[in-house]
């Protein structure tokens, strides 16, 4: 019988991949310190890599890399408005989708795009409009895709973060940029930035104050575009993580800032000899 020259036969024995795979830790220590050496109860957030501008086809967009969080996100538009029927035209529309690509989490999730996901995009879009000047675009419409690469914890955060820098890299006018930061509370002492580990659950222990916080920071005008809590805590505890997520946030501005100037130098033409 011929043999198929053009199909690589597989070996006759194989093993599953998941043997090869490194089993995460079960449990948090409730020492002070984290998995991955930051230290509780303090404003330590993951060491942020940023980059603007690495996709053609978009009109702009943004990479964001958070330990083992990666994120992209492009902007398409403005452009014409594909409803047609719309009353008010005043000002342009702002649209948001963001998925999880299959392989970004542990458990190998499906491409459309669930329940979760759509929340999520809704949260995304609420925490951007405020900063959007909507009005100097009517008729129009705006699309912000949000892809996550890899879920390793505070994946809205830096999803938020990663969409205002696709937007600004755009060319839309913004009244300010857009940070994000969360944190889960976990009783008496808190978690800033989590990891998937960290924000699953597994540190949960029992009483009060066990839920998480995610905060949408405007720096410049020092206002609050959106805020999202899960878990039950009380007022104190609530007031107390949004001004921990502020502070997380004013960490993360001066490297937004840097990547947006460093865009913004590449971009522009080289200095003409006269």
């Amino acid at each position: 019988m011929p043999t198929d020259t053009k199909r690589i036969r597989g070996p006759e024995v194989s093993q599953s991949l998941s043997r090869f795979v490194c089993k995460p830790e079960t449990a948090v220590p409730s020492d002070g310190t984290r998995a991955d050496g930051r230290s509780r109860d303090q404003v330590d957030v993951r060491p942020v890599f940023v980059r603007c501008g690495l996709v053609s086809q978009a009109k702009g967009s943004a990479y964001i890399e958070a330990g083992n969080t990666k994120l992209m996100c492009c902007v398409y538009g403005p452009k014409e408005t594909e409803r047609k029927d719309e009353t008010d035209m005043q000002c342009g529309r702002l649209f948001a989708d963001m998925r999880f690509a299959p392989f970004s989490c542990p458990e190998r999730g499906p491409w459309i795009q669930g329940s979760q996901e759509k929340d999520l995009s809704l949260m995304v879009l609420e925490s951007l409009q405020p900063a959007v000047c909507l009005h100097k675009y009517p008729r129009s419409q705006i699309d912000v895709n949000v892809m996550v690469l890899e879920n390793n914890g505070s994946a809205l955060a830096h999803a938020i973060t990663c969409a205002s820098l696709a937007l600004a890299d755009a060319g839309i006018e913004m009244y300010d940029l857009v940070l994000g930061c969360s944190i889960r509370q976990d009783g008496a002492s808190y978690l800033i930035d989590p990891t998937f580990l960290e924000e699953s659950g597994s540190c949960q222990g029992s009483g009060e104050n066990q839920g998480s916080l995610t905060v949408s920071f405007l720096p410049n005008l020092n206002q609050i575009s959106g805020l999202q809590s899960d878990g039950e805590m009380g007022e104190g505890t609530l007031t107390a993580g949004v001004r921990t997520c502020i502070e997380g946030c004013y960490k993360l501005y001066p490297v937004v800032q840097q990547a947006l100037i460093k865009a913004v130098r590449g971009a522009a033409p080289p200095p003409s000899e006269s």
